[in-house]
């Protein structure tokens, strides 16, 4: 009879501890997704000066309400008319996102070659300097970086805190490069607390 109670007990308690195993297996994947992480790194070896910055998206999207100064006000930027030259860029931003992939300004003159394309849903500028190779600029931006920073803004303003957030849920990206002859800048986000 306690055979047969403790075989009953063994049986019954099978399924639990396979239940207990999966859910201990399971967990990890269940988890949290990971922080994600705003890095910039700025070097200029020249002048031996380095900054390094890294932040959770989180803590940058609330320390940037705080910030007023000149034209960065409750996380958003204000845009003088004058920088905007006439151009509905609500209007250009719908183009360029129901246009296909391609490259859609390609410049080439004696100082520098310019290129602006949409790319896998990103939007692409890169810059070269002709009279400094070392000179170029970089840029990279998810579509719906660009979105967020003009979803709840006046028509005048960047809503950088929403873009902010929406950097959260673009994945891993490296998005802008800067280099000359003695400065590099390095700005991307990733789920890495330092930039080793």
């Amino acid at each position: 009879m306690r055979e047969s109670i403790g075989r009953r007990t063994h049986i019954a308690a099978a399924p639990c501890l396979l239940a207990a195993g999966m859910i201990v297996l399971a967990a990890p994947a269940m988890a949290a997704p990971a922080e994600k992480y705003l890095h910039v790194k700025v070097e200029d070896p020249a002048k031996d000066e380095n900054v390094h910055i890294n932040v959770t998206l989180a803590m940058a999207e609330k320390i940037l309400p705080a910030i007023n100064n000149q034209d960065l006000h409750n996380g958003k930027l204000s845009i003088h008319k004058a920088e905007m030259n006439g151009v509905d860029v609500r209007a250009l931003l719908d183009a360029v996102r129901t246009a296909p992939d391609n490259e859609f300004v390609t410049v080439k003159d004696q100082d520098s070659d310019v290129r602006v394309a949409k790319s896998k849903e990103n939007i692409i500028v890169h810059v070269t300097d002709k009279k400094n190779k070392e000179k170029k600029v970089d840029v990279t931006v998810p579509l719906k970086i660009v979105d967020a920073l003009f979803s709840t803004a006046k028509n005048d303003e960047l809503d950088v805190a929403a873009a902010l957030r929406a950097l959260s849920d673009a994945g891993d990206a490296l998005l802008v490069t800067v280099q000359d002859s003695t400065q590099r800048v390095r700005v991307w986000v990733d789920s890495r607390n330092t930039q080793d």
